[in-house]
């Protein structure tokens, strides 16, 4: 079936949820996990309010700090599951890019993730960067909601 799946988070709750889910679906298959978390670049001009509120430095630090810390948390989850992980991470102005580049240079043959993270605006709706990953992505990608 599968044997190697990328999932990347946000460390929202929908994200986190499709984390739990993707990490079952690896121990059903007998599947390894790679859990990727992209976090964009500083901007001067931004509509993030993580960023308006930061100089660079202070954010760049931020993000590293939850970055790490939400893909510890995956990692523990998966291990407690007996579901072999990896972590990674990244910084990209498309985080879509950066997850379809992941999972080609890592060679996954399954990308598991949620319909929207952080700046979705209803349960209802795909995201805009799950959109682009479906457009662009090379293997099959499994979207929970």
């Amino acid at each position: 079936m599968f044997a190697h799946i990328l999932i990347p988070t946000d460390g929202s709750k929908l994200a986190s949820e499709a984390v739990d889910k993707g990490i079952a679906l690896a121990g059903e298959a007998g599947a390894r996990v790679t859990f990727l978390m992209v976090v964009e670049p500083f901007h001067v001009l931004s509509v993030d309010a993580a960023q308006l509120e930061s100089t660079r430095v202070d954010y760049e630090k931020q993000a590293g700090v939850a970055a790490r810390r939400t893909l510890a948390e995956a990692k523990a989850r998966a291990e407690a599951a007996g579901v072999t992980a990896e972590v990674i991470d990244g910084v990209d102005d498309q985080p879509y890019r950066a997850i379809v580049a992941a999972a080609d240079t890592l060679g996954c043959d399954l990308i598991a993730m949620a319909s929207h993270g952080r700046r979705g605006v209803a349960a209802l709706m795909i995201g805009s960067q799950t959109m682009k990953v479906l457009a662009h992505s090379k293997v099959p990608v499994l979207v929970y909601r």
